[in-house]
């Protein structure tokens, strides 16, 4: 990858040839944050609609591109020899206009985009329109990310058509810091528990979601077509209650999630053992877990080490950033990584582990059975 801003001018404009002779020689050129406006998208078309360009992946984030910028790229988007695959459009200023062109684009069977990035762009209104691309049989999308779109439950109601449908390529999508509620998880789950469905990676991180979002995703994660993988529900207010509820689909023998991230739930002791007795019943799956920023405690951190010393646990990647662990905690987790025969990250920063803590899990590091590489 280039990044190309330290190529600029006095004026904080792309030096527009330089940037054409690195498409030319198939560079990815990354543009985010380079003061570029419509007239680049139109220069950029050109590049991209050329014979001898292989150019595969672009980043325009954090331009003032607008939908007449989106409106230009496109005309190169859809040129037979374009062959971008990765495109990154986070923060220009798009609206529902650029839904309908990146439709039209996703629906044409010249295009070859996989992955497409637009958080941070006001498009609820447009939705509709963009569903209309991703439910079209020419789509090869695998990758959308939504982040803060200003979404809302009627928007996942039209996501949940485009899961639906068949043939459907998504297989990871974005929706956090999306204000859509337990009732647009509602609504999304019609799509997640449909056989057409091939969604690994769902983010729900920061969207308002309570202990209600967890029995519907707990119902998902138990159908026999659910094909998640990885799971971000972190910065909601899930409480021990909403673990418990979602314990029910861990446990799920039709459950193949891997990863799970639960950071600032509101989760406690309680909560962690639900997760234990959960993930013992059911733990040849999860590799990593994130239960950062939640008040576990020592009481907490002991009860995870009954998974960690399991023989059956394949976790791969622990963090406990900030649960409030001191030394006492330090006792019990090391002890259990001593059995452990899988683990490669442990994160345990932002707690109190004092100096004796701190060397508990140091002397760990010397025993030549404990598998840690990273411990931070």
């Amino acid at each position: 990858m280039v990044a190309l801003c330290e190529n600029l001018d006095i004026f904080g404009k792309i030096k527009e040839n330089y940037v054409i002779v690195l498409i030319h020689l198939n560079f990815s050129p990354r543009l985010s944050n380079c003061n570029l406006t419509e007239k680049s998208c139109e220069i950029l078309a050109s590049a991209i609609s050329s014979s001898t360009s292989n150019l595969r992946e672009l980043y325009l984030s954090n331009n003032e591109l607008q939908d007449s910028g989106v409106r230009l790229l496109s005309a190169g988007l859809l040129n037979p020899h374009c062959k971008i695959e990765t495109l990154s459009l986070n923060g220009c200023n798009l609206t529902e206009r650029s839904c309908g062109v990146l439709a039209s684009v996703l629906s044409s069977n010249i295009s070859r985009l996989k992955e497409l990035d637009l958080s941070y762009n006001e498009l609820n209104s447009g939705m509709k329109q963009l569903s209309a691309g991703l439910e079209n049989s020419h789509c090869k999308l695998e990758r959308l990310s939504l982040n803060g779109c200003n979404l809302t439950e009627r928007s996942c109601a039209i996501l949940a058509s485009a899961l639906s449908s068949n043939p459907s390529n998504l297989r990871d999508l974005d929706l956090s810091t999306n204000n859509l509620q337990d009732k647009g998880v509602k609504l999304l789950s019609d799509g997640l528990e449909h056989p057409c469905c091939k969604l690994e990676r769902l983010r729900l991180c920061g969207c308002m979601l309570t202990e209600k979002s967890c029995s519907v995703l707990a119902f998902a994660l138990s159908s026999n077509v659910s094909n998640l993988r990885e799971l971000n529900l972190g910065n909601n207010n899930l409480q021990d209650s909403g673990v418990k509820l979602l314990s029910e689909g861990l446990q799920n023998p039709h459950c193949k999630l891997e990863k799970l991230r639960l950071q600032n739930c509101s989760i406690t002791a309680e909560g962690c053992a639900a997760l234990v007795s959960a993930l013992k019943s059911n733990p040849s799956h999860l590799r990593e877990l994130n239960l950062g920023m939640n008040n576990l405690a020592d009481v907490g951190v002991k009860l995870l080490t009954f998974l960690v010393k399991d023989f059956h646990c394949k976790l791969e990647k622990l963090q406990l950033c900030d649960c409030g662990i001191t030394e006492e905690g330090c006792v019990p987790l090391a002890s259990a990584l001593k059995l452990n025969l899988s683990l490669r990250e442990l994160d345990v920063s932002y707690n109190k582990l004092g100096d004796s803590g701190v060397k508990l899990l140091s002397d760990l590091l010397k025993d030549s059975q404990c598998k840690l590489e990273k411990l931070q």
